[in-house]
């Protein structure tokens, strides 16, 4: 195929792992981790590892998970510019550096992005990477002698900030929504009203669903936890094992505990060739779409994201395939409903025998920061290449089922094609809308609800609807009763009573 010399096609892939059980454990930095994985995708590329260092225009950092919330947090010091940092020690000299804004999205997003800005001959060569050093921070958390990981370095920084907006507000703070297990309880046992299960039979489905991702994680080398386990294990709740918020054991919620990095290597074709880059390690990416769902109440069906089933299925027709002709899946899996919402919008038995994951995910693999599917497209592009022709989906989600980036993965050459998610976000946007009623009073039922454990303690969050006129509300509730329900019965559907006061609504039964 005579292909356009800018054609984007990613050459290199890397990953970099250390588990704290290991003999030569070194508790690595965040910058130390990225490094080692962008070493790896330079020299994974096949070429002279200086004039490919040499040639790297442009870098892209992930935001770690430390420097992810409101307010950063890096105990251990951290650079001024990450993304410069580990392109010093890789010995790159890049005119642009990027680092991305905080959400799950963003790996297989950069590499979209970079992909376009290739094609349109603003860069020849991209480095993408990302890196969590959370083993780390626990580690030397009561040492006595810590490491120093500040630096600065100079150079020009593109800082994308966090990109919270529309996340978070005082309305959900307010009602305890602050963290993502009790965000995504909510969305879960949203879906379980759905499928009609109770909570028992619908806490198998979820076991059923992430028992194989353990056996891949089992043979993973830079998996966090590689250890195969049972539906019964999965779901047995004990006190290894306890509950984080319902309706999730410890064994179904993202590993955050990691050392883990990894990085993606792009050029042109052109550069490609002058750089001598073997054809055998070039894959292309022959669909690409970023979508937004819609505020997360306002959604009218909290247990989809549509929108991320649009994705997936855009960037399919943008490689000219159907879901039956793909090969691998790595779906994100922070959580089982991620997972859930793509297999109820595709078609996609959660037993697939392709499997879901490349990986073993979040729960068991690792990595809750945001650099998770790097690993994802690390593990494709390392399958596409052992199987010419074939294609592989990796599908990123951001924040509360908020954002989704899709990439479909594979040897067999292909030009840049555009995706059109301007026109398809525009149709998003134009989605009818569920109202909110921020000061709630009067009878309601409930529509979801989850159980934070604050050192100990359960605090119902309930999201439910008006008697008077539908209008959805949040409420958190301490009420004995209620709670034994939350916890021990099915709520779901449920009539109780809301009163709202100056710091938050109430429900009662």
């Amino acid at each position: 195929m005579n292909l356009d010399p800018r054609a984007p096609v990613v050459v290199g892939v890397g990953q970099a792992a250390e588990r704290v059980d290991d003999p030569d454990y070194r508790g690595m930095s965040a910058v130390e981790l990225a490094a080692a994985a962008a070493r790896a995708a330079l020299v994974d590329c096949g070429a002279d590892f200086g004039s490919v260092s040499a040639a790297v225009d442009t870098v892209a950092g992930v935001r770690q998970f430390e420097i992810s919330g409101p307010v950063a947090n890096a105990p251990l010091g951290r650079s001024n510019n990450y993304p410069r940092s580990v392109a010093n020690r890789i010995g790159a000299e890049p005119v642009r550096a990027i680092l991305e804004i905080v959400g799950g999205q963003g790996p297989q997003h950069l590499i979209s992005e970079l992909a376009a800005e290739i094609a349109a001959g603003r860069s020849e060569v991209a480095l993408i990477f990302g890196s969590d050093a959370t083993s780390t921070l626990r580690h030397f958390a009561r040492a006595e002698a810590k490491p120093d990981f500040a630096e600065t370095v100079g150079g020009d920084l593109e800082d994308r900030g966090q990109g919270m907006e529309g996340l978070i507000s005082r309305y959900t703070i307010s009602h305890g929504l602050i963290d993502a297990p009790t965000q995504y309880g909510l969305l879960e046992n949203a879906r379980r009203a759905g499928t009609g299960l109770g909570p028992a039979e619908y806490l198998h489905r979820m076991g059923g669903l992430f028992a194989p991702f353990t056996k891949v994680a089992a043979g993973n080398p830079f998996a966090a936890a590689p250890v195969e386990r049972t539906v019964d294990e999965l779901i047995s709740v004990s006190e290894r094992n306890r509950m984080i918020s319902e309706p999730y054991p410890r064994l179904l919620v993202a590993r955050d505990q990691v050392n883990q990095g990894a990085a993606a290597l792009l050029m042109s074709v052109g550069t490609a060739r002058r750089l001598r880059v073997p054809e055998e390690n070039w894959v292309y990416l022959h669909g690409h779409v970023d979508l937004k769902e819609q505020a997360m109440l306002q959604r009218p069906d909290l247990g989809h994201a549509p929108s991320a089933v649009m994705a997936v299925r855009e960037a399919l027709a943008t490689a000219g395939i159907g879901v039956d002709d793909v090969a691998t899946f790595d779906l994100y899996s922070c959580f089982p409903v991620p997972v859930f919402n793509i297999c109820d919008g595709m078609g996609i038995a959660p037993d697939d025998p392709r499997g879901l994951t490349l990986t073993g995910g979040l729960p068991f693999f690792g990595g809750a920061g945001n650099n998770y599917s790097m690993h994802g497209v690390a593990e494709t592009v390392t399958q596409m290449r052992s199987s010419p022709g074939q294609f592989g989906l990796v599908g990123a989600n951001g924040g509360i089922m908020s954002k989704y980036s899709v990439g479909v993965y594979s040897t067999t050459p292909v030009e840049w094609r555009p995706d059109r998610g301007a026109q398809l976000q525009a149709q998003v946007d134009s989605w009818p809308t569920q109202a909110v009623t921020e000061k709630a009073d009067g009878p309601a039922v409930i529509e979801t609800y989850t159980v934070r454990r604050d050192a100990g303690r359960p605090t119902g969050i309930i999201i439910g609807r008006l008697a008077a006129d539908d209008g959805r509300f949040l409420s958190t509730t301490e009420d004995d009763e209620l709670i034994a329900l939350l916890t021990d019965g099915d709520p779901l559907g449920r009539e109780v009573r809301v009163r709202s006061f100056d710091y938050g609504n109430r429900c009662f039964l």
